[in-house]
């Protein structure tokens, strides 16, 4: 009895413990980026930790966990599929130094 209630108490405590560390990790919401040309075919790019599939001007992110909300993502994101015209999300967008910074190294569409 004793070891089963000891068993309880480490699993609750486990659970504790990763619950806030597990929801750091969830899902933000919808990350949709805008791009200055369209790409040539529908295209999947990983990038913040965020599956994105792109698809004419426009790059979503349907489920992007927070860390995906960052110039640093958008910089891999532009570096797959060329320069970004807008980044965001419902909380927040990406404002005109963190996208000069995201399309500083930008994929250069071909000719």
């Amino acid at each position: 009895m004793k070891l089963r209630s000891l068993a309880a108490v480490a699993a609750l405590s486990v659970s504790m413990l990763a619950g806030p560390l597990a929801g750091s990790a969830l899902a933000d919401g919808r990350i949709a980026a805008a791009l200055d040309a369209p790409v040539a075919a529908k295209t999947k790019v990983v990038a913040g930790g965020a599956v994105f599939v792109c698809e004419g001007a426009e790059c979503v992110s349907a489920q992007a966990p927070s860390r995906a909300l960052t110039a640093a993502a958008c910089k891999a994101l532009a570096k797959e599929v060329g320069r970004v015209s807008a980044f965001g999300g419902d909380s927040k967008s990406l404002d005109a130094e963190d996208l000069a910074r995201c399309n500083a190294s930008a994929k250069v569409a071909a000719k």
